[in-house]
């Protein structure tokens, strides 16, 4: 994990608390929840440069992850990076996608950048990149990891 000299470790551990929220609330399709940790300007930047605003990214959350279109989900090689009120917060999913009876595998990268607020960290931008095979993350890297919308290990 890539961290700042200046962050403790209490703020990292409240970072990657958040991560998992930020996942945990896309694979259970939890609109309210995901709501509460974006701050009000907040945008996405997808691949090829779509940009999507708070509105149009909270409805598509939705219905964003079906366990029956998506078996399988993790989350893996997370970095956080504190820089004074700005946190960036990346990691890689691994998924499986089954589309018309077909499966594919690939990997998506993101970074999510927080701002901390009086009440407390809020992502104000999520960007997402597909990942290339030679530049996949290790097994061993794994954070958490979804069976058909199921976590499988919250210890992690």
């Amino acid at each position: 994990m890539n961290t700042t000299e200046a962050a403790t470790e209490s703020e990292l551990e409240g970072l990657r608390r958040l991560n998992r929220r930020f996942i945990h609330n896309f694979v259970t399709n939890d609109v309210a929840s995901h709501d509460a940790i974006l701050h009000a300007s907040f945008r996405a930047l997808y691949p090829g440069g779509v940009h999507i605003d708070r509105q149009a990214y909270l409805r598509s959350w939705r219905t964003g992850f079906d366990p029956a279109a998506i078996p399988y989900w993790d989350m893996r090689d997370q970095r956080i990076t504190v820089a004074g009120d700005t946190a960036l917060v990346g990691a890689t999913n691994k998924w499986i996608r089954v589309r018309d009876g077909i499966e594919s595998t690939g990997m998506t990268c993101y970074t999510d950048t927080y701002i901390r607020t009086p009440h407390g960290w809020l992502c104000v931008l999520a960007q997402l990149t597909p990942v290339t095979p030679e530049n996949h993350p290790g097994d061993d890297t794994i954070v958490v990891k979804y069976l058909r919308g199921v976590l499988q290990d919250a210890s992690a």
